[in-house]
């Protein structure tokens, strides 16, 4: 019963911290928000018994969110950090909110098609020794998560490279 009501309390600080986080026009906020996000996955990890990736959820994404203040620090003019932005247009936000509900019901439809929560619901109580999880992130065969965990490297890698460069003032 204590899981299910801490399980609760997460999910209400989940959902409501992306909620905001997407809709604050500040970005200092939008940052802040994310760190809250952030937070309550690694706590439903430590609610999961998964300890190492509730300690690297936090370590690592602790230090992207530092990494996020840092750059909008830098980059981004100082009446944009004060909140003196321009709003959003109407037709914005409708076009935002007519192609989330076209994601979600595809995500939906996948779901059904592909009988994952059926599957879910058959075998509640199996569960996935950590061995089996190292050996599907560092695998390199079928399902297995190496090669794409170096491509997002790489592509963070030229994303940083790319803030550099912007970041550079001009003589």
């Amino acid at each position: 019963m204590a899981n299910l009501v801490m399980f609760c309390i997460l999910a209400v600080v989940i959902l409501g911290s992306a909620v905001m986080c997407v809709t604050t026009t500040r970005i200092m906020r939008a940052a802040t928000f994310m760190l809250f996000v952030l937070f309550g996955v690694a706590g439903l990890y430590f609610l999961l018994d998964y300890t190492y990736l509730g300690a690297a959820q936090i370590s690592v994404y602790a230090g992207g969110v530092t990494m996020i203040y840092v750059f909008a620090i830098q980059l981004v003019n100082k009446r944009t950090l004060q909140g003196l932005t321009e709003r959003m247009k109407g037709s914005r936000v409708l076009w935002g909110g007519l192609l989330t509900i076209i994601g979600c019901a595809t995500v939906i439809l996948v779901l059904l098609k592909n009988q994952f929560l059926y599957a879910a619901m058959a075998a509640p109580d199996a569960e996935v020794p950590m061995k089996a999880i190292g050996h599907a992130l560092v695998g390199a065969n079928r399902y297995e998560y190496v090669l794409p965990f170096e491509f997002i490297s790489l592509f963070l890698l030229a994303c940083i490279i790319g803030g550099l460069v912007v970041s550079r003032k001009e003589k």
